[in-house]
């Protein structure tokens, strides 16, 4: 359902264009009952991103990153931050991006990857749009150390986990790292979903 026709654009300012493209819009906007109302919004345009867990479903494990983020940092997070690989997709397609920022960062040169869902993830203000992708890897498959491009301040450390191990850390507010949180909660119910059992005449 399109709701262009609910939204004019009345000027859009750039405040900043230094990383990314910070922009304040005032428009009006038709309310659910008819009537128009003056809003403004800014909007921070990072472009799209892609984000992938990689997982080994017969030992069960999954591989995170563990990296300086500053944000987080400011916001009293005075920890690295505990993440799934991700990266801006910079015009590439999804899936290629992401190929190539996991092998970045975590050394893995994937073989099949799948998208599961995208979704936007701070779409108060941040136009964002990130693709989630999950892939399953085996340990012959590192190519590489990784630990990401030092020339743009990545000093990314990989890491090895058990699936319940990484969902305990959820819990307990180790892992705050919102899309992690959601490709580990999507694993749960879909990637190591423990087998139904048996029916009662099948086991004897």
């Amino acid at each position: 359902m399109s709701i262009a026709h609910r939204i004019r654009v009345e000027d859009v300012t750039v405040l900043s264009d230094d990383w990314y493209v910070l922009r304040k819009t005032r428009f009006h906007f038709q309310r659910s009952d008819g009537t128009w109302q003056r809003q403004s919004r800014e909007t921070y345009d990072r472009g799209n991103g892609a984000t992938i867990l990689l997982y080994d479903p017969s030992r069960r494990t999954v591989v995170l990153t563990r990296q300086f983020r500053y944000p987080a940092f400011v916001n009293g997070h005075d920890d690295l931050l505990i993440e799934a690989p991700a990266g801006l997709l910079d015009k590439a397609e999804p899936e290629a991006r992401i190929r190539a920022e996991v092998e970045e960062e975590t050394g893995f040169r994937v073989r099949e990857v799948r998208e599961v869902f995208d979704a936007f993830m701070s779409p108060g203000s941040v136009t964002e749009r990130l693709h989630f992708f999950v892939g399953a890897y085996e340990p012959g498959d590192r190519a590489s150390e990784g630990g990401g491009i030092a020339e743009e301040g990545e000093d990314i450390t990989v890491m090895e986990l058990g699936i319940a191990e990484a969902l305990a850390m959820v819990a307990s507010g180790t892992i705050r790292d919102g899309k992690t949180i959601m490709l580990l909660q999507y694993a749960a119910l879909h990637l190591f979903a423990a087998p139904a059992p048996a029916p009662a005449a099948e086991r004897g």
